[in-house]
């Protein structure tokens, strides 16, 4: 296993840094055991939801042996973890395109392989995220002091990523028994490098922030990026030590590939830009998404919202979808506290079916009064939202990951400042809002689309124009650059 953390793309890290994350990673070793010695078993079964729209098989660790092989002409791995919700539904965005062009993917959750050392190390960090997440929502002080200076300039630094990378050699033991010329598109940084230290050939890096930051570096990686905005900033690793000019990433190292959004999406993204228009010129109930994530943060925002859109959704000028992902308990208080809500609502709570059917009959057909999700499947939760996304007409989110899709979009205030260019640079192609950060400009927005055309029809149109561009192409890019890879 080659050191990672020493030097990172030529350049030195001090003595200090090192110590630390060589203390960091004993830390979890004698907290959570070294399984570097393990023989981890693996197998293949059908992923129970993407199976069968998206050809998903997961990848089971320290299971036995199954009888299903690996293809490893046609077979891609997409590595990833619950961090959140992002993480994940990048991963189906690649799923998704790689099904489309014919290949087999694989879901390998590094974050769901209890009796492993990677895992507890995952999920202790996941947990410590989650619960910075919802605190930075409840305290201004906690936020300003602390969660936004970690997420915008702690996490750019290299001394992170050294840190992580010397972490990642803990991961690295769950790859021991796949066959080690599979692409790996890893989307998130920790699946990369753990590839990388288990001597996967093939591993792209598929960077989820616009924001440049050395969190998201796993050198012997191929890193891909969404946006234009972002190259140089990576390129030049600028800002990761501080005012210090560093040695660049090399040019192979590094490829824009456009935003990562699944087929189905992008395939259909005329007909439902059309039939977002349509609507509105018929006086159509305008249909907002509202999409809370893997955290469960934000429910203040989305009560104020929710009030805010009760009047119109009773005279038909609104509708609405909440999806609360796998928080049932964020619906029934929001229940608790906006009057009338539950009186109203139509629940679609743990039924898959009925998600489905809602979803494609929505496509087409009507939709009147206020519709909550709720799936204790981190799957279905997930992909519920990309299921309504394209009956809906404004999608109202963070800038996070769901801020790169081909859907007019009303963002909210940010949770960790990297989050920010997100909604920046949707609001330069001109597919979303700028960062709404207080509930009046949120509350104003709402109105805006409800009360004018020039807005929506503008934000309908420039999704055509971009996909004619390429910009939204990035998952079918990563994965063909994955695949090439291996053919060289």
């Amino acid at each position: 296993m080659t050191d990672k953390s020493s030097v990172i793309f030529g350049n030195k890290i001090s003595k200090k840094a090192i110590k630390k994350a060589v203390k960091s990673k004993k830390k979890f070793a004698r907290k959570y055991g070294d399984d570097s010695a393990a023989d981890y078993k693996v197998k293949l079964v059908p992923n129970v939801i993407l199976n069968e729209p998206l050809g998903v098989y997961d990848i089971r660790v320290d299971e036995g042996e199954g009888d299903i092989p690996f293809d490893t002409e046609k077979g891609i791995i997409v590595g990833n973890i619950r961090m959140g919700f992002g993480h994940y539904r990048i991963s189906i965005a690649m799923a998704s395109a790689a099904h489309a062009l014919g290949y087999t993917p694989y879901w390998m959750d590094l974050n769901s392989y209890p009796s492993t050392t990677c895992t507890k190390v995952i999920g202790a960090q996941n947990d410590l995220y989650s619960m910075g997440s919802r605190l930075s929502q409840k305290s201004k002080l906690f936020n300003k002091k602390y969660w936004e200076p970690l997420n915008y300039e702690g996490f750019r630094q290299l001394t992170y990523n050294a840190g992580d990378q010397k972490n990642a050699e803990l991961m690295a033991p769950v790859y021991r028994n796949i066959p080690k010329d599979i692409p790996v598109i890893g989307t998130h940084v920790w699946p990369a490098q753990a590839a990388i230290h288990a001597g996967m050939e093939h591993v792209v890096n598929a960077i989820p922030d616009n924001w440049p930051m050395a969190l998201h570096f796993a050198e012997g990686s191929v890193h891909t990026i969404q946006t234009h905005q972002s190259y140089m900033g990576y390129r030049i690793l600028n800002g990761m030590q501080k005012e210090d000019v560093l040695k660049p990433m090399p040019a192979e190292s590094l490829v824009y590939t456009g935003h990562y959004i699944d087929h189905e999406l992008v395939a259909n993204l005329e007909a439902d830009c059309d039939a977002r228009m349509k609507r509105k010129a018929e006086g159509k109930p305008m249909r907002f998404l509202l999409t809370i994530g893997g955290a469960g943060a934000q429910r203040e925002l989305f009560q104020a919202i929710i009030k805010h859109l009760l009047p119109m959704i009773k005279e038909k000028k609104a509708a609405l979808y909440v999806n609360v992902g796998d928080y049932k308990k964020v619906w029934e208080e929001l229940c608790k506290k906006i009057k009338g809500l539950k009186d109203i609502s139509t629940t679609h709570f743990n039924d898959w079916t009925d998600t489905n059917a809602f979803a494609a009959s929505a496509i087409d057909g009507e939709v009147e009064g206020i519709h909550a999700f709720w799936h204790e499947n981190i799957f279905q939760a997930v992909y519920c939202t990309n299921l309504l996304m394209r009956s809906a007409d404004v999608l109202v989110t963070k800038p996070s990951e769901l801020a790169f899709y081909p859907v007019p979009k009303l963002f909210l205030k940010r949770i960790g400042g990297h989050e920010k260019w997100g909604a920046i640079h949707s609001a330069e192609i001109g597919d979303g809002t700028l960062e709404c950060e207080d509930v009046p400009h949120t509350l104003q927005m709402l109105d805006m689309f409800l009360n004018e055309d020039a807005l929506f029809n503008g934000m309908c149109e420039q999704i055509k124009a971009n996909k004619a561009t390429g910009i939204y192409d990035g998952a079918y890019n990563v994965v063909k650059l994955a695949m090439g890879m291996k053919n060289k």
